[in-house]
């Protein structure tokens, strides 16, 4: 089904039917990359889902999910996906400028000071602490979106299993994914064919 500004090809793509244009994906996208301190994941999350309703929780979290495995940066395959979903690859293009530019501007000012200013002690305490922020801010969006998300007896045996292999014993991620995501993408195939 075509949209005004963008595209949707079926339900399964975005559970929302909503006009997205060029305009808008770049002052969303520039909003996530600008408050995204820490890691963009929460931020983009809010933005996507909350705030503009471009997504449901159970879209986002397949879309998410599908760029953990991807190479890249997460959020900046998010952003060229849902940017080529409603407006193709003008709006990747677009949405991926939006994120990138004002990280891009605070990073290199950063940058500078940091290079003036790195030998104080207060500096290396609050990177410290930055750190321990951003893992908190990914922690809380994670049991945000488990708390809205109905899960099945599979899917939470690998959320486990991929907890248990890379957090508790310290797995490699890479043969984690190899080896965990073939197995729970021929779960799901077969739970949707019974």
């Amino acid at each position: 089904m075509d949209t005004m500004q963008g595209r949707t090809d079926s339900p399964e793509q975005t559970s929302l039917a909503v006009h997205v244009g060029l305009k808008d994906l770049f002052f969303a996208f520039l909003k996530i990359g600008l408050l995204g301190f820490g890691g963009v994941a929460v931020m983009a999350h809010h933005v996507i889902v909350e705030d503009r309703a471009w997504f449901s929780e159970e879209d986002y979290a397949a879309l998410f999910s599908v760029n953990q495995v991807l190479p890249g940066g997460n959020i900046i395959n998010v952003a060229a996906m849902i940017g080529d979903r409603f407006c193709g690859a003008p709006g990747a293009i677009v949405a991926t400028a939006g994120l990138m530019l004002m990280p891009l501007v605070i990073l290199m000012s950063l940058a500078t000071l940091y290079d003036h200013f790195s030998q104080v002690p207060a500096v290396h305490a609050a990177i410290g602490g930055s750190a321990a922020a951003a893992a908190g801010l990914i922690l809380g969006m994670a049991v945000k979106m488990m708390r809205r998300i109905e899960f099945s007896a599979a899917a939470v045996l690998f959320l486990l299993l991929a907890f248990c292999s890379v957090g508790l014993m310290r797995w490699s991620l890479i043969a984690t994914v190899l080896v965990l995501a073939p197995l729970s993408i021929g779960a799901a195939f077969l739970r949707r064919r019974a």
